[in-house]
């Protein structure tokens, strides 16, 4: 048996995006001359030369593809397929002339393709890079089915405040219409990012569920921003054997994968309009056809969409297409930001640290004077997200559970460490509130750096924008430069 590593020379970075490759192959001087041409290639590659290695080797080397001989000293390639299928592994087999008829088995039983003897290098280069993409492809679509595949129970929207109770109110409300006969409205989420729009989604996914007596139905989670942009109308349409290189099998798309459940259509402003047209199709007529076939299929899925941009204005743009806007826009759903929930922050704040120390076996958390006051004050430009990240942090660093200001790491703590340490202090002692200090800090850094907010966002280590922020939420029209 033996192993070959990478050969010398290759840039470590890149030999990590390739795949392993075993060669299951006893003509000695051939297999050594496949492990050359695909080293070369940047492959990493073993080579045995029976079935009893293959399966010895297995578990050490773990290759993503296999190239299988059907003839082997202690019994045939087919003996072995079944086993590397089960394993999400793609073979490739290699048969001698008359052997077509194994190779027409294989394909049967899981392998992906096959090359006849004598190989040519070249084609079977080829053919391992369609045996790669294709492995890639199917990886991304069964992750992206078993993302969400974990119970998602006990998912809730916490707050008392009016804007949280409102929206409460409206997810009942959408979910009190769907019917098991009927086909569901769409739903449109809009809010800043961190505000949870993607918890609302799933609260109202189990709420439609309760509804209809059945809580096994799936829930798909798309985030459009972060599809493969070579793979986004595969992923979401699915496709046929041969429908275009790469495509060694017939696969579902995402749409088909939500069944009779949920599919959530993530910062679908983000998706090219080519496939907003294919995804209106989908929706007006609840029907999806894959890339490459002439057959329809069905659509009984809830279709849920959200976004962090504002679709009606990108719809008058043409950045988004006005007729999926409207039909994504039946029913809409508009998450409030963090700062328009100020009854909910202290107690969404101890609800996460409460989870934070559960999870690490921690001190039960006691916030300070000081770090609720802060909290409260800060405007949480990240919404709920970045409250409970700085949250989780503040819990991880406290003394036995006693949560201080200086535990968190917000911007206005960096503005009162950084700027003028004096200068807040005394404030401070003089019973100044927050917002008092945080004005004069600014004004002081932009008279420093001559009202350059660029210069003056470096100094107190915040972004241009968040500068601008802080300047318009004081009303302070200084004439700045950028």
């Amino acid at each position: 048996m033996q192993l070959a590593h990478h050969i010398s020379g290759q840039p470590s970075a890149m030999l990590k995006q390739q795949s392993k490759l075993l060669i299951v192959e006893d003509e000695v001087l051939f297999a050594r001359a496949v492990m050359r041409r695909l080293q070369k290639a940047g492959y990493e590659c073993a080579h045995v030369e029976s079935l009893q290695d293959a399966r010895t080797i297995f578990k050490q080397f773990s290759p993503d593809i296999v190239l299988l001989d059907m003839r082997l000293p202690d019994g045939n390639g087919l003996d072995l397929l079944a086993d590397l299928v089960v394993k999400n592994v793609a073979v490739i087999v290699m048969t001698a002339h008359g052997e077509i008829s194994d190779a027409v088995n294989a394909i049967k039983q899981g392998a992906i393709d096959y090359l006849k003897k004598p190989i040519d290098l070249e084609e079977l280069l080829l053919s391992v890079q369609k045996a790669e993409a294709s492995a890639i492809q199917s990886n991304s679509l069964d992750y992206s089915r078993q993302r969400n595949a974990h119970a998602i129970d006990g998912v809730e929207l916490l707050g008392d405040s009016p804007a949280m109770q409102s929206v409460i109110m409206q997810i009942q409300r959408i979910a009190q219409l769907v019917a098991a006969d009927t086909v569901p409205p769409t739903v449109l989420i809009s809010g800043e990012t961190g505000t949870g729009k993607d918890v609302a989604a799933r609260l109202l996914h189990l709420s439609c569920q309760v509804k209809g007596q059945n809580n096994d139905k799936p829930f798909v989670h798309i985030d459009c921003a972060s599809l493969p942009p070579d793979l986004m109308e595969s992923e979401l349409f699915g496709h046929e054997k041969g429908a275009f290189t790469g495509a060694s099998a017939t696969r579902p798309g995402l749409i088909e994968a939500a069944e009779d459940g949920t599919l959530f259509l993530d910062e679908i402003g983000e998706l090219p309009l080519a496939l907003q047209a294919k995804l209106l199709n989908v929706l007006e007529r609840r029907m999806v056809r894959r890339i490459g076939s002439t057959k329809e299929r069905p659509v009984p899925a809830r279709f849920i969409a959200a976004t962090n941009r504002d679709l009606h204005e990108m719809s008058l743009t043409g950045s988004f297409r006005q007729d999926l806007y409207y039909r994504l826009n039946v029913m809409s759903i508009g998450m409030p930001p963090l700062r328009e929930r100020a009854a909910d922050i202290l107690m969404l704040a101890k609800h996460f640290a409460i989870q934070t120390s559960r999870r690490y076996g921690l001190a039960t958390p006691v916030f300070s004077t000081d770090a609720i006051t802060m909290i409260k004050s800060y405007d949480w430009p990240g919404n709920v997200r970045e409250l409970r990240h700085q949250v989780s942090r503040a819990m991880l660093l406290s003394q036995q559970g006693n949560i201080t200001e200086l535990d968190f790491a917000l911007p206005m703590n960096r503005l009162l460490l950084d700027a003028n340490q004096h200068a807040a202090n005394t404030m401070l002692n003089s019973q100044a509130t927050l917002d008092e200090v945080e004005r004069a800090v600014l004004l002081k850094v932009m008279a420093e750096s001559d009202n350059n907010v660029s210069r003056a966002a470096r100094k107190l280590g915040i972004t241009r924008m968040t500068m601008r922020y802080r300047l318009e939420k004081h009303q302070l029209n200084i004439k700045t430069e950028e």
